[in-house]
């Protein structure tokens, strides 16, 4: 006896012997099953059979237009829980986790196996230390939603190891709108708390310097000639004494312990409308908001190596810092809509900027006498971003076309950053080296001019089966700036009244000059300091997307890439660089296909393959030292650097059992030729972070994922009209590096000379940047009579390396924790107007950030308490 889902399946079959018979399947995921009304009437004729059994009703939409493993983040995804920005938003996904709270890691791979786009275009990043936009950027209020696809396609760049995230922003409504929201917040550790500050500029509280923190007018003269500004050499002393008294001073020198921190606030406006235009539709959008907040952290810094096989502290430091955190999003959207043709202009503007002053105080192996030192900085970090694009949509019949062109450009400007010694003396007063201080300023400019096409012609196989041909082209042109002059004020032979003065003396007019302190420019030299970089991409496809067999959907294609990036460090003084230009030229040839099985009611298998690639980042291959202000780490790139290649491996399982609810299993494999891995290398007594390739590496793990509704078990009060919710997801990755006993590797240390790879990388140790385990959990209701939200949110990510010890050390570790957030809205009617009230608890178990090195004992690198976060905000709809 046949049973009735084989035998629907046996039906669906004769489809291929018979085109005309027709597959019924809903496609609308939202009403449920109806009942078949059979018609018992004589016939007069034999008709054809036709299956009416019902077969994924309820998989979500996104899922049934995309053959690939993937992760949709909706908007209301985005207000239950409550984050801030595109990065937190993206914790709550299976298998990612966030490194820096800034960049995303997929599946344990990071950063640089992952790529972002808005809307389909490509984003540079204002990052020295990367090359992929940080999505802390994007604040929520702008997202329409986010695309996590975790398998590779070809119409996406061939930079792919972990996934591809696509952020989308919100188009314009079909009803018009305007909401003003406001918020208040604060910290634990921070809010009505001591904190240090200095005093910078009057309206930095906007996060635009008033001009304090421009270049001073003598100083930029003076680089205008191209030379090395020391005195003797190319300036008198007196020219010399003019361009010291031209910098700023006591503003951004003097520290100050300000008693009580203030709360964070911020503002944001929404509004659009659309309206018709001689029989087309015109839409407009936009959004401003504005956010200021606080964060102090105290904690413990240190810095090991190894002594008889155990952790001794080389450097050990109490340390404590204030940032003050300015933000303003502005986006503006305009569309056009006329029947099967759409065009849209979408224009971003984000802004961050960080004001951050900090002191740190201890053990230092590497200072005179009795080793005890004193280091204070003040630091000023802009970065903003800057998007247009215009995109189009067009049908004709069974052929549309896609098109999109957009130009983007980021900015990093880090002006005045001061850095301050001190050593301390025996009777514990601190006073001036004369020599360990430094002024810098760094700009940095990163542009992406992009534009691409795709055809997608569908060809009807019967009523609800097709093939669809897409071909497409893309082509990409990143260029970026980066230069950093650095000076210092130093002196010998100063008496011990003048090293003792208060900061701002010490640094004053009148104590410049001959046989005082004097101002010299300490910039690196050979192309250290400066450099130019470039990624030209041209790319193609082709993919054939079909279900060929019914309930069997297979998407096959290729991608075609050819790259060209150079990296050019130049000297600033018109010396020449040691450092041989970097050109990495190759083409690839990148295949992927994936198979989707709908073989039962609501279940299917996905199955996938593909091969990609990675490329070394911009300021991984240039010889420039950077002072990464996060972890107070010297970096510096590797022009030996070559790109990485991925076979990639996936199936999933996939059952959605009910609406908006499901259970889904996967597993994957990776293979990688060459990584790029973080070592600690170092030059004397400074240690700097590099990068190495190294020879190989494996990936493999399962993720599992689930989301169920559910009725209140109680009844009465509180309990009726809510419906709860249970949403979680558990990844396993196991990774392990391949080392052999001839495989060689190629640091900068070695200026390019093969060295064997087993002096930097144990065999079998996990990748970088890798964690085992991953876990999220959601609990929470909903009321819609109540207009009632409330989720308890969970995150777990166990320990993972950030770097490579030295030869023969013990790796630097970072443990992420247990981190627990709870979300609440509530929504009523006050003056005639919708309000909806929104608080929310960040970290509630006060998990510590946690950096270490650890062999016998153990060495705190970077720890501090987070603190717990509150917020509470009201927004009012018009």
């Amino acid at each position: 006896m046949t049973t009735p889902r084989l035998g629907a399946l046996l039906l669906a079959t004769s489809a291929l012997i018979a085109p005309g018979l027709a597959l019924a399947q809903t496609t609308d995921p939202s009403p449920p099953p109806q009942p078949e009304t059979v018609d018992t009437a004589p016939q007069d004729e034999v008709t054809q059979v036709e299956e009416i059994v019902v077969l994924g009703r309820y998989i979500p939409q996104p899922l049934r237009q995309t053959s690939e493993v993937a992760a949709f983040i909706t908007t209301e995804d985005l207000e239950r829980t409550g984050d801030a920005n595109a990065a937190e938003a993206l914790t709550r996904v299976t298998g990612l986790t966030i490194s820096q709270g800034r960049f995303v890691y997929v599946r344990g791979l990071g950063e640089r196996y992952s790529s972002a786009r808005l809307n389909g275009s490509p984003l540079p990043s204002p990052e020295p230390l990367q090359r992929v936009v940080p999505l802390d950027l994007f604040p929520s209020s702008i997202l329409a939603g986010v695309t996590v696809q975790k398998t590779y396609s070809p119409n996406y760049p061939g930079e792919f190891g972990g996934g591809v995230i696509d952020l989308t922003t919100i188009s314009t409504p079909s009803e018009p709108f305007l909401t003003l929201g406001v918020g208040i917040g604060g910290n634990t550790e921070t809010t009505g708390k001591d904190g240090l500050v200095y005093y910078g500029s009057r309206t930095d509280f906007t996060g635009f310097d008033d001009g304090t923190r421009d270049m001073p007018g003598e100083l930029k003269a003076a680089l205008a000639t191209g030379n090395r500004i020391v005195a003797g050499a190319n300036f008198t002393d007196q020219e010399i004494q003019q361009i010291g008294w031209d910098f700023v001073n006591a503003p951004l020198n003097l520290l100050q312990r300000q008693r009580r921190i203030p709360v964070d606030f911020g503002f944001d406006i929404s509004a659009g409308r659309s309206a018709d235009i001689g029989g087309a539709t015109l839409g407009i959008i936009g959004v401003l908001g504005y956010d200021n907040g606080w964060q102090t952290r105290s904690g413990v810094q240190g810095e090991g190596f190894l002594d008889l096989d155990e952790l001794v502290a080389r450097r050990s430091y109490d340390f404590m810092s204030t940032e003050n955190n300015v933000g303003w999003d502005g986006l503006l959207g305009l569309s056009l809509e006329n029947g099967d043709h759409l065009v849209r202009w979408t224009n971003l503007y984000v802004r961050r900027t960080t004001k951050e002053a900090r002191t740190r105080a201890g053990f230092d192996f590497d200072a005179p006498g009795n080793n005890l030192v004193r280091d204070d900085f003040t630091a000023w970090y802009e970065r903003q971003l800057f998007n247009t694009q215009l995109a189009g949509e067009h049908a004709f019949g069974n052929l549309e076309i896609d098109w999109r062109a957009a130009y983007a450009m980021t900015e990093r400007n880090a002006p005045y950053e001061k850095y301050i010694r001190y050593s301390v003396g025996d009777d514990g007063v601190p006073f001036h080296e004369g020599q360990r201080n430094s002024t810098s300023f760094s700009e940095l400019d990163d542009n992406v001019l992009s534009g691409g096409v795709d055809l997608k012609y569908t060809l009807p196989l019967s009523d609800l089966r097709e093939i669809v041909f897409s071909v497409g082209a893309e082509t990409l042109d990143n260029e970026r700036d980066s230069e950093t002059r650095i000076f210092r004020f130093q002196g010998s032979g100063l008496s011990e009244e003048f090293q003792r003065q208060r900061v701002d003396f010490f640094f004053a007019d009148f104590n410049q000059g001959p046989g005082l302190i004097q101002l010299v420019e300490i910039t690196g030299s050979d192309g250290a300091a400066a450099y130019e970089a470039e990624l030209q991409v041209d790319a193609a496809y082709a993919q054939i997307d079909a279900e060929l067999i019914p309930l069997v959907r297979t998407a096959i294609g290729v991608r075609y890439e050819d790259a060209v990036q150079t990296v050019t460090p130049f000297d600033l003084f018109g010396g020449a660089s040691p450092f041989i230009p970097t050109s990495i030229e190759n083409s690839y040839w990148l295949p992927a296909g994936t198979l989707t099985w709908n073989f039962a009611e609501d279940l299917q298998l996905r199955l996938g393959a593909s091969q990609t690639i990675g490329r070394p980042q911009f300021r991984e291959l240039a010889p420039q030292q950077y002072l990464d202000p996060d972890s107070d780490r010297l970096f510096i790139g590797n022009p030996f650097l070559t790109d990485t290649e991925l076979t990639n491996l996936d199936a999933r399982l996939e059952w959605y059992f009910a609406q908006g609810q499901y259970l889904t299993a996967g597993v994957f494999h990776k293979d990688l030729d060459r990584p790029v891995e973080s070592a600690i290398n170092d030059i004397g007594s400074v240690v700097q972070q590099t990068y190495i390739n190294a020879p190989a590496a494996t990936l493999t793990g399962f993720e599992i994922d689930g989301k169920i509704y559910f009725d209140s078990p109680m009844q009465g009060g509180f309990w009726d009209s809510k419906r709860w919710l249970i949403q979680a997801n558990y990844t396993y990755t196991d990774s392990q590096l391949d080392v052999g006993a001839d495989d060689v590797v190629f640091p900068l240390s070695s200026a390019g000379v093969a060295q064997p790879a087993t002096n930097y990388f144990r065999d079998g140790d996990q990748l970088q940047g890798q964690s085992e385990h991953l876990a999220n959990l959601q609990f929470g209701f909903e009321d819609d009579l109540a207009r009632s939200q409330a989720t308890i949110l969970v995150n777990y990510a166990s320990e993972r390396s950030v770097a490579r010890g030295r030869p023969g050390e013990p790796d630097l570790l970072f443990d992420p924790g247990v981190n627990l957030d709870f979300v609440y809205r509530k929504g009523f009617d006050a003056f005639g107007r919708e309000i909806e009230l929104s608080f929310e608890a960040r970290n509630l178990l006060g998990t510590e950030f946690e950096e270490y090195q650890e062999q016998v004992n153990r060495i705190d690198i970077n720890r501090y308490d987070r603190g717990t976060s509150l917020s509470l905000g009201l927004k009012a709809s018009f």
